[in-house]
Order: C-alpha cells, then sequence, then structure tokens
C-alpha cells in the first residue's frame, strides 16, 4: 500500500495494514522466530492461498521481509522488517486484552449476568 493510500485516522491505518485475522497470526508467529511458507501455513491453519495473498500484501506494506536462500532446496524464508517488529506492543496488547476478556466472561456466566 503506498503512502497516499493510507487513512487519515491511524486505527484505520492499522486496520488497512493488519486488520485481516492471518495477518495478525503471521506477525505473532513471526515476532517468535523466521518462518519457511509450509511451517506457517501448518501453524495457522489457513489454506495456501489465503497465506500466499496475506504475505504479498504485508511483503508490499513493508511489513515482512521474503528471503531466497539460493541452496539446492530453493528455501524461502518470512521474517518481520523492522517496522514489522514495531507491531510487537500491539500484539502484546491484544494478547493481555483478549486474555482479561475471557476472565471477565467467565466471572460474569458464574455471576449470572
Amino acid at each position: 500500500m503506498k503512502y497516499k493510500d493510507l487513512a487519515v485516522n491511524p486505527l484505520s491505518v492499522v486496520l488497512q495494514l493488519v486488520g485481516a485475522r492471518w495477518k495478525l497470526l503471521v506477525v505473532q508467529e513471526l515476532l517468535k522466530e523466521e518462518k519457511r511458507f509450509s511451517a506457517l501455513k501448518k501453524k495457522l491453519g489457513c489454506t495456501a492461498k489465503v497465506l500466499t495473498a496475506c504475505l504479498r500484501e504485508m511483503e508490499d506494506d513493508g511489513l515482512i521481509i521474503r528471503e531466497e536462500s539460493e541452496s539446492a532446496e530453493n528455501k524461502v524464508e518470512y521474517y518481520l522488517s523492522d517496522i514489522g517488529y514495531t507491531l510487537r506492543p500491539v500484539i502484546d496488547s491484544m494478547q493481555k486484552w483478549g486474555k482479561d476478556y475471557k476472565k471477565l466472561r467467565k466471572l460474569m456466566e458464574r455471576a449470572g449476568k
């Protein structure tokens, strides 16, 4: 996505770039370590078509880097760019919020609300 195509609202920019479910999960996985396509596909459980589109968009947006090795295997690995790593606090906050929400819902259900 080109700079001129980004939304005006900062929250909308985040949603444009990583609002899709699979993109957030890709970032979460790549925060742990670089991964090959097959490892991402297996871990996430999405289709190859969806993952390919997601990875291409994220690469175009400068969030991830696709690196091909020149070995006999033609190995391709994906890892986060410097910009991609700046999403760590966003992912961490979302994970914390998700855990907190589950706890609150459980308490509400026990209380009959």
